[in-house]
């Protein structure tokens, strides 16, 4: 049941006060290094429920004259393909997609940046495209020792083999398709090459997880370790900060590891660093903005075990190790939570025993559970979907909202002209069903209408959902699990 624990307009208020201040404490040029999604932080809005996914973009809007874009991209994630869970896109599509995006905003895009780079056909491809598109590409190298070897990284062997990305207004920022594609890194190479040329920039960090002011096991927090269990996360206690301060913060193992390097070669821009930790760096008031630690602490629990059955089912496909799922094994044992505690397992699991098929059971906002089964027409998270639709309606559940003369055309042509095997509706077609209909029923009409009251609904799935039906749950704003197996022993599975 969702249950608000955040204040997302008390957030942007002192957020946006931060960022003006920290840009005030440097002359010239910031480079601000943007963490997590900035137009849709769905993980965010998932662990702190109320969190707006677009609050970052809104206050960047506003800076829209002094700023620019710059997009890291590790290039090891084009390489093996890595994708975005909640989007279902490869990490090069979403750098096409975030390019649109920001534009459409009216925000300017500087660069792309390619960070770890070396020759190959994937990644020459993607670089060329850019470039065909019109897009500046620099390329960043990995650096032997780095973070640790300190005269090697700030030399010319180090950060100065990198290319340097031109850069022409005072704000910078630094954003990426998802953790681990070298965003830190690329602001320090910019600082080093700018610190050559004479120009003084400094450096900022706006990170929202973890939060530094939350307990070092908050559940928020754990859940960003869920989140970035392939990357091998861990937070820990700020050690500067307790340090040069008497006090406890908590931040993560790759901040902590390279805050020598930033300290390093701020130094040798302005002639002492204006950080005394890697905690001081980041510009993070998410702490001060939760207005129900319960409610975010069952939220945080509940992204958990999400991530969990994710990172099952990717094993599945063959994309993640046993050591990921351990990870998120040990956070589950820590907080006491089990895959049953996400409320829709159970009778999900109990409704395919009954049926010998599919099925799939949908909480709703409000907590009540409707279920779905496999049959003829449609498969079971249409079904589910679509019962869900009438219990938010207010529509008996034997009601029929979408006559047979709109869903046998849709069935044959899928069958017969399209060269599908399988008749059922996926979601997607269900809809489009349901909006016909919905001219002449005024049931269908009344469950069409109740499709915004869908947002956080919390969905479960027997066998792993297709592409198609996972992305219109997605844009529904339903968060979907899925049991680690498919319908078929079929070795290919289409979208």
């Amino acid at each position: 049941m969702f249950k608000q624990g955040f204040d997302n307009e008390k957030y942007c208020k002192l957020q946006s006060e931060k960022i003006k201040e920290r840009i005030a404490q440097f002359g010239g040029k910031l480079y601000l290094e943007f963490g997590g999604k900035l137009f849709d932080d769905f993980h965010a809005s998932r662990v702190l429920p109320g969190f707006a996914p677009d609050s970052k973009i809104r206050m960047l809007m506003e800076l829209r004259d002094d700023a620019e874009i710059i997009i890291a991209i590790n290039t090891a994630d084009i390489e093996k393909n890595k994708v975005r869970g909640d989007y279902g896109i490869t990490y090069d599509l979403d750098v096409l997609r975030l390019i649109d995006a920001f534009r459409a905003a009216g925000l300017y895009i500087g660069s792309v940046v390619m960070t770890r780079f070396r020759p190959s056909p994937v990644a020459d491809a993607f670089k060329n495209k850019l470039e065909n598109l019109g897009i500046k590409v620099y390329k960043h190298y990995t650096i032997e020792g780095y973070p640790s070897n300190i005269p090697v990284i700030v030399s010319d062997e180090g950060l100065g083999k990198n290319e340097y990305a031109e850069t022409t207004r005072s704000l910078v920022v630094v954003t990426a398709p998802g953790p681990g594609s070298g965003k830190m890194a690329t602001c320090l190479s910019q600082i080093y090459h700018e610190n050559k040329r004479g120009i003084k920039s400094g450096y900022a960090k706006f990170e929202t997880f973890p939060v530094w002011n939350l307990p070092l096991n908050h559940p928020v927090n754990l859940a960003y370790e869920a989140a970035t269990a392939d990357l091998a996360d861990v937070n820990m206690i700020d050690p500067f900060h307790l340090e040069a301060y008497g006090t406890l913060a908590v931040n993560y193992n790759r901040d902590v590891e390279v805050f020598p390097v930033v300290r390093a070669i701020l130094t040798g821009i302005l002639g002492e660093s204006p950080y005394k930790s890697p905690t001081d760096m980041g510009v993070n008031m998410a702490g001060f903005s939760i207005v129900d630690d319960e409610a975010t602490r069952e939220a945080s629990c509940q992204e958990i075990i999400r991530r969990y059955f994710a990172a099952l089912c990717n094993r599945r496909n063959g994309n993640v190790c046993d050591v990921e799922i351990h990870r998120i094994e040990i956070l589950m044992q820590k907080l006491g939570i089990t895959p049953e505690d996400r409320k829709p397992v159970a009778p999900a699991l109990i409704k395919a025993d009954m049926t010998g098929a599919p099925a799939v059971a949908i909480e709703l906002s409000d907590g009540r559970i409707v279920t779905g089964k496999t049959s003829s027409l449609l498969g079971a998270s249409s079904a589910a979907l679509l019962n869900a639709l009438k219990a938010l309606a207010g529509v008996d559940a034997d009601t029929e909202v979408i006559a047979p003369r709109v869903l046998a055309p849709v069935q044959d042509l899928k069958t017969k002209y399209l060269g599908n095997h399988n008749p059922r509706l996926h979601t997607d077609e269900v809809l489009i069903a349901l909006a016909i209909s919905a001219s002449k029923n005024e049931d269908a009409a009344k469950v069409l209408h109740a499709i915004p009251l869908l947002k956080h609904a919390e969905l479960h799935s027997t066998v792993i959902l297709s592409q198609v039906d996972a992305n219109t749950l997605r844009k529904l704003g339903v968060n979907l699990t899925c049991e680690p197996t498919y319908q078929t022993k079929k070795l290919f599975h289409g979208k």
